[in-house]
């Protein structure tokens, strides 16, 4: 009698947890959660785009000014609070002004920005050692206080994260959204949305910009231009936009 009993009550916990998986399962797979594999990915591509993990302030400042990094300002959108380095790299720069004025439009306000480039002597105790902030090519953007406002941010960042333009994350300690952005897929992205094609040069042994000129028929100027280059060095596996 006991050993039915117990067998009984086996059968229904194994049911009711077959239910539950099964019901929850879809909205756990299309959420913001975060994990090991998504973190990987992230620092996996910011080592194919040859990016430098930046080792401190110092760093930041020469990134700077040869170009690699763009100060970020806020603007009518979305206003920065706390960043302790306002520079990122020149398409996160777009992303954040192109997701900041949709969002302000949709909802009313503006959106925070608590953090971008963060090179790897001020990297909180509890961060990641796979995290790119270093990179430049992340931000951490503050929770929305409104329900209809997060909503419409974490659908925004699931759209994207589907396109495989971005890998974004809600996080609890301290609360935010954090967000890498794939930078060569995101330019490709916008371009596609305006209707560009541009064409892309990955730099090769033996390549200067002058040669690259001749290749493409334009100028040294111009392709300095379109890659926000301060100077006329490149590297090997660098990719170029060619105007």
């Amino acid at each position: 009698m006991r050993l039915a009993l117990t067998q009984r009550l086996g059968l229904i916990v194994a049911t009711l947890v077959s239910i539950s998986f099964f019901a929850v399962s879809p909205i756990l797979a299309a959420s913001l959660r975060g994990s090991r594999d998504s973190m990987l990915k992230q620092n996996r591509v910011a080592k194919q785009q040859n990016y430098s993990f930046l080792r401190n302030g110092a760093q930041v400042r020469q990134f700077v000014d040869a170009g690699y990094l763009v100060k970020i300002s806020g603007n009518r959108d979305y206003e920065l609070s706390g960043v302790s380095h306002p520079y990122a790299r020149p398409q996160v720069k777009t992303f954040i002004e192109r997701l900041s004025k949709q969002y302000h439009d949709a909802t009313g306000e503006k959106l925070v920005v608590t953090s971008l480039t963060r090179p790897l002597s001020q990297q909180p105790r509890n961060a990641s050692d796979l995290s790119v902030h270093p990179t430049g090519m992340a931000i951490d953007f503050r929770i929305p206080p409104t329900r209809t406002a997060r909503r419409w941010l974490e659908n925004t960042f699931l759209s994207l994260e589907s396109t495989g333009v971005i890998e974004a994350t809600r996080e609890h300690h301290p609360a935010h959204y954090h967000v890498a952005v794939f930078t060569e897929s995101y330019e490709l992205y916008v371009q596609k949305l305006k209707g560009d094609t541009p064409r892309k040069h990955r730099v090769a042994d033996g390549d200067t910009l002058w040669s690259l000129a001749r290749q493409y028929n334009t100028s040294v100027k111009e392709i300095k231009a379109a890659n926000r280059l301060s100077s006329s060095s490149i590297y090997p596996g660098q990719t170029l936009t060619m105007p």
